[in-house]
């Protein structure tokens, strides 16, 4: 039997129960996920929990299977300004 906070990705257990919620909806997961992501600490891998969650969880057809593969999809985005100034310039 998986405990609640036997993953240090998620010590709180929220995608834990989040597995557990019959009926939950894809904007629920959404939420949990968030309040997940703020609770990783600036200094942890949040692309390598992403992929730990899915590696015990993401086998199932669940809405939160969905959340955390658009998250890791949204973690893995190049991030920065595209283009800048000379971008914009329209001689």
């Amino acid at each position: 039997m998986i405990d609640k906070g036997d993953m240090a990705c998620d010590p709180r257990g929220l995608i834990f129960e989040a597995y557990r919620i019959d009926g939950i909806t894809i904007e629920d997961c959404r939420a949990i996920f968030f309040d997940w992501a703020l609770g990783v600490p600036p200094q942890d891998d949040t692309v390598a929990h992403v992929k730990d969650l899915l590696d015990r969880y993401g086998t199932s057809e669940h809405p939160m299977t969905q959340v955390l593969e658009e998250g890791l999809q949204a973690l893995n985005r190049p991030k920065g300004r595209k283009g800048g100034r000379r971008a914009r310039v329209t001689d």
